[in-house]
């Protein structure tokens, strides 16, 4: 993978990352690294998800692929939220 292609990932990650928090109601309690990575994480696994359930390959851009990515994004902050606030708590 080049420098770009590194670049870019995270520049997606963020942005999807970002919209998962923002769906989410609430305060995330989560720190900035974290969202980029469930971000990546989501965005990688929902191009996959809609390759398979044939939606993610149409003309410009593929609405239904960014909508499972974000859904897989609030889904992966919740999940995050909870285990980070719970260890916090523990301690």
């Amino acid at each position: 993978m080049t420098v770009s292609g590194i670049i870019s990932a995270l520049i997606v990650g963020l942005i999807i990352g970002a919209l998962g928090r923002l769906v989410l109601p609430g305060k995330q309690n989560i720190p900035i690294w974290l969202t980029i990575v469930i971000g990546v994480v989501a965005a990688v696994l929902g191009t996959f998800l809609a390759n398979a359930l044939g939606v993610g390959d149409t003309r410009g851009i593929d609405w239904i692929e960014v909508v499972i990515q974000i859904a897989l994004a609030a889904g992966g902050v919740s999940l995050a939220t909870g285990i980070y606030n719970g260890r916090k708590r523990i301690r």
